[in-house]
């Protein structure tokens, strides 16, 4: 019986495998395709083995083209050195045709068998390969078998594999017919200041006598290229009618089909310039789209995912990765430390999203074994991509990892290194003369040497944007040495923030933290800088180590509380050409009456000048949760292109009561649409607590009676809050008066609660946010960091709070979350700025309730009235008027 059911399960397990549907069906190069190609995805046998000849026995099964050890790929991560088998069919209409398989990539050295004969290898871990099944004979059948060696060597480009390694397979397998002396690749540079395109075709062998290769475009247009004898490549210039260019507004691709006799490749370019501007009027040099000035907004994209690593799961996911930068208002994605999949490229190109490629990094030394690999992958790099017209900028190298020789326990970016990474930019400049050239994306004190575009990284506290951009802005012109190294200066490069966030901006890192509060910051900074030509925000999504993203690492959504504070306000308001600045300070305070001088100013990067309507709004709630309409006023802006001005400050007189205060900014144009939306917060912390009608009796959050948590209780945001976790409760003696209690309507309560989770950094246990990040290691708890807090997401964490009165029931409800997001003002203003957090962005909810009638008769004789606040599960966070985002202590209302 036990073999009939293993046997069964056999079976089983083989129909599981034969019925998934194929990943990733879809031709991975759109911009080099021919009809005849069958695609090899799917299930291969599979076996560890190091030996170099294939295996009589293959002991598992895996899913290509997801890496090993990713969980997409039905393997767990077990031995450096592997196997892969599967039999295929040559289709039999493939007559008159050379036969090749093409791996899109492999990590790293990849040695492939057709019927045990080797026929190909090749070395490298991003770029694809090619090998021809010579002899092979339509409707024949023969076995694959393909070896991939990725024993970890210093010198090759891992990169940020440590969020998960790409071993072996991880791109698309397929083959291909092509023809007898068949198209190798191709490249169109675009001139539109000329209206013509250039297309150089390359073949697969130098040519014994001259041929012609027949170029079709999809708009009706065509020309010959001319590949002289004994050379394998030529050119045609077309000029191109009715000429439709590619802009992020209207990506236009023109389809392009090349002929060279019985091969036919399809493939398609763009028409767009990229180049260096000056914004009109001025001498401020700005990456330039189409001869105009570009203000890049880009995220930088880890392109992982967490089941297949490096490879996503569908050609939709990776549109929708592009979308997802679209939606929230970017320009443009840097690709990071990763050659990105092709398809991903081609939904840049097809949606229009700029994109920077990074060369991946070593990380060893710059010995001569990692320049070889390195000057390698560029090249491969730049002939498979030079044809996506997203793609605008090439980086050589970032933060100068692998850039550092090691002597004597010293790191030291040698002379020598350096004039072979200004070597590498020249290379990359003759690859490529279309685009931008980036030598390193500077971090960490080094510099640059030559460039095209004078980048830096910068993480760091909200609170100071002002003072380094300043800095950065008067160190910026032409023969500054500033950001360059020793023997290097500006020329009239762009200068752009490449790399930004919050994330390793306070002492170890954050860990999962609400980003809006700091971001917003930084935004109305950098709007404030017009010498600044844009920024990369750190990052797209999560990571294994860093909680920062956008996006969550499954790509779901995180919360940033903009709506709840302004409606309609998103991330939106804050990538929008028209933006209304206040300047890194997002919360004032002072006392009730204290006049508060905002200052403004305009920044409108768009080609033409106009007028606005400015509306503000002044709203609050004051510390009886009572909400307040103050003022609204408008008035009339005019603007001017690509310019940034002063405006007259704000200056607001405090409300008389204690509140928290939303000065709400809404820049209309001339058609009543709402084009940016922006706001401030007020907080008046001395003035009137009592509302219109009725008492209010508030103990500070910290004074509580009594307690009893046996899980574990503590304090957050410098002790303005109360922690309790598992079930508990906190108690509060409220002071009731005794006399004059005849014409009492009924007694209310209010507090801000929220539920308590223990969060990783909360535990005995916790340990410690340590070890090499970028190669696997430290922690992969996104709660675990000193600084974090994670912010609101659609992964609630509800707790069930019951408040009484003298023992009397007065509320049972249900806290939905922990939430931590920019609606946690007051989280985020009282924090020390010591470059550490306390729960950061931490809020609850306004729970107010009645107490019973006998509850509050009864304090009317003794003088107190003991409120119980208590979890029966989930925990129970209370806040105070220094906490959250409400004024507001525990509290009761008397009403009369």
């Amino acid at each position: 019986m036990k073999k009939i059911a293993l046997f069964l399960l056999a079976g089983l397990s083989f129909c599981a495998f034969a019925q998934k549907p194929q990943p990733l069906p879809e031709h991975p190069r759109p911009d080099l395709e021919r009809a005849q190609w069958v695609n090899l995805n799917g299930y291969w046998d599979f076996t560890f083995d190091s030996s170099l000849t294939a295996p009589s026995r293959y002991a598992k099964k895996i899913l290509v083209p997801f890496p090993w050890g990713s969980p997409l790929s039905g393997v767990k991560d077990e031995a450096d050195v592997a196997w892969y088998h599967k039999e295929i069919k040559i289709p039999s209409t493939w007559t008159g045709k050379r036969i090749f398989l093409n791996i899109g990539a492999s990590d790293w050295e990849t040695t492939v068998f057709l019927d045990g004969v080797q026929i190909g290898k090749h070395q490298g871990g991003y770029t694809p390969f090619d090998a021809e099944l010579a002899g092979v004979k339509p409707g024949s059948t023969h076995h694959l078998a393909i070896r991939a060696d990725d024993k970890r060597r210093m010198f090759t480009l891992y990169g940020k594999q440590g969020y998960g390694n790409a071993r072996g397979i991880w791109q698309t397998v397929y083959l291909e017919a092509r023809g007898a002396n068949f198209i190798d690749h191709y490249a169109v540079n675009p001139d539109i200041d000329a209206k013509k395109a250039q297309v150089k075709v390359y073949l697969g062998a130098p040519v014994a006598k001259e041929q012609s290769v027949q170029v079709a475009l999809s708009n009706g247009q065509s020309a010959v290229v001319k590949i002289p004898a004994g050379k394998q490549e030529g050119s045609a210039e077309i000029a191109i009618k009715a000429m439709h260019l590619w802009s992020l507004e209207d990506p236009y691709l023109y389809g392009l089909t090349m002929t060279s006799g019985n091969d036919v490749v399809k493939g398609y370019f763009g028409m767009r310039k990229i180049s260096v501007v000056n914004l009109p009027g001025s001498k401020i040099p700005y990456i330039g789209l189409n001869n105009k000035p570009i203000y890049v907004q880009l995220a930088l994209d880890q392109s992982y995912h967490p089941t297949g690593f490096y490879t996503f799961p569908s050609d939709q996911f990776m549109k929708d990765e592009i979308v997802r930068s679209k939606r929230i208002g970017l320009n443009g994605i840097r690709t990071h430390i990763k050659v990105d999949v092709p398809r991903k490229l081609y939904w840049a190109d097809k949606l229009g999203l700029l994109v920077m490629s990074d060369l991946p990094n070593s990380w060893g030394d710059p010995e001569a074994d990692m320049q070889k690999e390195s000057e390698y992958t560029l090249h491969e790099m730049i002939k498979r991509d030079y044809n996506h017209p997203a793609i605008f900028s090439w980086i050589t190298f970032n933060e100068t990892w692998g850039l550092f020789t090691h002597k004597d326990k010293k790191a030291t970016y040698t002379p020598e290194t350096q004039k072979w990474v200004a070597s590498v930019y020249h290379l990359a400049k003759k690859l490529d003369p279309t685009r931008l050239v980036e030598d390193n994306s500077v971090c960490c004190g080094r510099g640059h040497t030559e460039t095209d575009i004078n980048s830096w990284h910068a993480y760091q506290a909200g609170y100071e944007w002002d003072k380094l951009l300043d800095e950065h802005s008067a160190k910026t012109y032409p023969g500054s040495s500033w950001n360059f190294e020793n023997g290097y200066q500006q020329g009239s490069q762009p200068m752009i923030n490449s790399e930004f966030g919050n994330v390793w901006g306070y002492q170890g890192s954050t860990g999962d933290v609400d980003y809006t509060f700091d971001y917003h910051k930084a935004m109305n900074s950098f709007r404030n800088h017009p010498k600044m030509a844009g920024w990369l925000y750190t990052e797209h999504h999560d990571v294994i180590n860093e909680w920062n993203g956008y996006y969550k690492f499954d790509r779901t959504e995180k919360e940033t509380g903009l709506n709840a504070i302004v409606p309609g306000m998103s991330l939106l308001d804050f990538h929008s050409p028209f933006y209304l600045s206040t300047g890194q300070e997002i919360t004032f305070a002072g006392k009730a009456g204290q006049k508060i001088k905002i200052p403004l100013h305009l920044s409108s990067l768009i080609d033409k000048s106009g007028s606005l309507t400015l509306k503000m709004t002044l709203s609050g709630t004051n510390a009886a949760g009572e909400k307040q309409n103050h003022w609204t006023k408008s008035a009339k802006l005019n603007y001017s292109a690509w310019d940034v001005k002063a405006l007259d400050s704000v200056q607001v007189v405090l409300p008389a009561d204690k509140s928290i205060n939303t000065l709400a900014f809404e820049l209309s144009d001339a058609a009543g649409k709402v084009v940016h939306r922006n706001f401030v917060h007020l907080i008046v912390e001395e003035g009137n607590t009592q509302p219109a009608k009725g008492q209010l009796i508030s103990v500070p959050v910290e004074r509580y009676s009594a307690a009893s948590w046996p899980k574990k209780q503590w304090e957050g945001v410098l002790g303005h809050k109360l922690n309790g976790a598992g079930a508990g409760y906190f108690e509060y003696e409220i002071p009731f008066p005794t006399s004059g209690t005849s014409d009492i309507k009924q007694v209310r309560f209010l507090v801000e609660a929220s539920a308590k989770p223990i969060l990783g950094k909360d535990r005995d246990d916790a340990g410690k946010m340590d070890g090499d990040y970028m190669l696997g290691k430290g922690t992969f708890d996104p709660g675990v960091n000193p600084n974090a807090y994670p912010q609101t997401d659609r992964y609630t964490t509800p707790a069930k709070l019951k408040v009484s009165a003298n023992g009397l029931i007065a509320s049972e409800s249900v806290l939905a979350d922990d939430p931590a997001d920019h609606q946690g003002i007051l989280s985020w203003h009282y924090q020390a700025r010591n470059n550490k957090l306390d729960e950061a962005g931490t809020y609850g909810y306004l729970v107010q309730g009645v107490i019973p009638s006998s509850a509050w008769q009864q304090a009317a004789k003794t003088g107190k009235l003991i409120l119980r606040f208590e979890s029966t599960e989930g925990g129970l966070s209370l806040y105070g008027d220094q906490s959250g985002r409400y004024v507001i202590d525990p509290s009761i209302l008397i009403e009369r």
